[in-house]
């Protein structure tokens, strides 16, 4: 059974496991169907699923579409998080670029409305850090925007801890969402202290390291495009620590539980974390990684993967 935990200073009652949508947009993925990806939505709001976390540069728009276009007739039932501040050429084009200034925000925040057919945003996030805009222009914007209704909470994406900080300061900032794994946990040095500290809610990506802690992959793929995010975001699909990570799963194998739960659920029962983003392909993928949600880690469980993954 599905668990929720409400963000702090907020209204929102969160499923611990959420819907992230980054695969929907088809781009560094292999593609994807949009019949597969409306299913994903399906199964994940059948699942309890109630965050869904997008963003305008998710296939150009199409994540956003699709999601839109899932939750017609239910957007009560749903918490919408998207983004701002990744912005391509028109026509379309695979040049991207940073823009947090308020003239862009306004207009992705009025794109991603229509897309979304919904006429408020739960959780607007920056989407990266700009180096060229001051951050007080950036927030000072998005809270021109909830005051107008169009938002409901400010939330930020791969600020480090000094930005964070700053943007706290500035305004009441509920969610921050960074990437955090076995495989990557830079976020407990700082991160996670601050937001411990201050209430501050972390939405968690990268759970699985870009697939490769579900365990599907004991053989290093050899299919892979330049262009696919497993090339260069989430890099170990590569020799030497593509060996060593399948020889820590297999250590890990005897908790009797799938790997891919396994490892969403340490994630999730970190503090801080109030829920973590899941990526779903189709139907299939959506309970297998949801499932996850009925059962938690012993602390002995917890201390031994802390062990293997050291």
């Amino acid at each position: 059974m599905m668990k929720y935990t409400k963000i702090s200073g907020t209204d929102l009652d969160v499923s611990v496991l959420s819907l992230g949508t980054w695969v929907f947009g088809g781009e560094g993925w292999k593609g994807t169907k949009d019949s597969d990806s409306m299913d994903a939505i399906s199964a994940a709001l059948d699942y309890g699923v109630n965050l869904i976390d997008t963003a305008p540069i998710y296939g150009f728009g199409r994540a956003e579409v699709v999601v839109g276009k899932a939750i017609k007739g239910r957007r009560d039932k749903v918490v919408i998080a998207t983004k701002c501040g990744l912005v391509w050429d028109v026509p379309r084009s695979n040049r991207i670029k940073y823009n947090l200034s308020p003239i862009s925000i306004e207009k992705e925040l009025n794109d991603s409305l229509e897309r979304l057919g919904t006429d408020y945003i739960d959780i607007y996030q920056c989407h990266w850090p700009d180096p060229d805009v001051v951050i007080e222009d950036t927030l000072e914007a998005m809270l021109k925007f909830q005051r107008q209704g169009k938002i409901k909470y400010i939330g930020v994406c791969n600020f480090d801890t000094g930005l964070l900080k700053k943007a706290y300061d500035i305004v009441d900032i509920v969610t921050t969402q960074n990437r955090y794994s076995l495989l990557s946990r830079e976020v407990e040095k700082d991160i996670l202290p601050f937001i411990r500290s201050t209430g501050i809610g972390m939405l968690a990506y990268g759970g699985l390291g870009g697939g490769i802690l579900s365990g599907k992959y004991t053989d290093l793929p050899a299919d892979f495009e330049p262009s696919d995010v497993r090339r260069f975001f989430y890099k170990y699909y590569n020799g030497r620590i593509f060996s060593d990570i399948n020889l820590r799963l297999k250590a890990m194998q005897d908790i009797g539980r799938p790997l891919n739960q396994i490892a969403l659920n340490w994630v999730r029962q970190q503090d801080g974390v109030v829920s973590v983003l899941v990526g779903c392909r189709d139907a299939i993928q959506a309970g297998q990684n949801f499932m996850a949600a009925n059962w938690d880690l012993s602390e002995r469980d917890i201390e031994r993967i802390n062990k293997i993954f050291m």
